[in-house]
């Protein structure tokens, strides 16, 4: 963050001394038009330093002084190359910058999957954990007497999602209302953990990325992320009964459906 602070500041200083100084006589905006103008610079300036950071947080370098040139010729409409230069020169950066994401996120997957398979192998270690052929590990905390899902059945749950570091991503308990959904909406860690549990029991469910979100980023969820959920299966429905009320419990379908909003057992 201080990188950008220093980079913000340089687009000021740079501006400061650009600009005409009348421009900044009156410090006070008194009108609507000054305050409405003063308003379009500054959403224009976090735009830049935002994208300026993001940039620089690749390892790319950017020339401050040359910037902040461009963006002025631009304003007066006398930018020292042509339209076509500086689209080839904004997709050479971009391929730049992809690459750069790339290997960035190759050493999160390769990161990720090595902490990921040393807790499940620690995790196999305790004695009420079971591993199916899946590679999904389950431990019974409670088991229950009722009905189990299978296939298209509607279920009614109470849960709470962690990281493998205890760092909670969402709890039905917190917003003190279980999740109501199709079986076959959910990542496959659990609709398989879920066809194991009778109506009435909580099963703490440890799955690997690979039937979790795999390499997607879901909420704080990064990619190739173990998962684990405590999941208490409070009720068992077949498809069509009831089903005006699905999903819009809790955080609603939005974020059930691995929006950005949170992260959540739905695909």
């Amino acid at each position: 963050m201080k990188k950008l602070k220093k980079s913000v500041l340089a687009v000021v200083s740079c501006l400061t001394m650009s600009v005409s100084v009348s421009c900044f006589a009156n410090s006070d905006l008194t009108t609507d038009v000054e305050k409405e103008s003063y308003s379009i610079g500054a959403s224009f300036g976090h735009h830049i330093s935002s994208q300026i950071y993001g940039q620089t947080q690749l390892g790319a370098e950017v020339n401050m002084d040359v910037l902040v040139g461009g963006l002025l010729d631009a304003l007066k409409d006398e930018t020292k190359m042509s339209k076509e230069d500086i689209v080839t020169y904004l997709n050479q950066r971009a391929e730049t910058l992809n690459a750069a994401k790339q290997v960035k996120l190759d050493a999160l997957t390769a990161k990720n999957l090595a902490a990921g398979e040393a807790f499940m192998a620690e995790n196999r270690k305790n004695s009420d954990v079971k591993q199916t052929e899946s590679g999904l590990q389950y431990e019974v905390l409670t088991m229950g007497e009722g009905k189990m899902p299978q296939g298209n059945d509607v279920v009614t749950v109470h849960y709470k999602g962690s990281l493998i570091d205890g760092t909670e991503f969402d709890s039905t308990y917190e917003r003190n209302e279980p999740n109501r959904f199709s079986l076959v909406t959910v990542i496959e860690g659990w609709q398989e953990g879920l066809a194991l549990m009778p109506e009435g029991s909580k099963f703490k469910l440890t799955i690997p990325s690979a039937l979790a979100y795999g390499d997607r980023v879901v909420g704080m969820i990064q990619p190739h992320s173990t998962l684990v959920f405590e999941v208490e299966l409070v009720k068992v429905e077949e498809p069509g009964e009831n089903s005006h009320g699905m999903g819009l419990s809790g955080m609603g379908m939005g974020g059930m459906m691995g929006g950005m909003m949170g992260a959540n057992p739905h695909k």
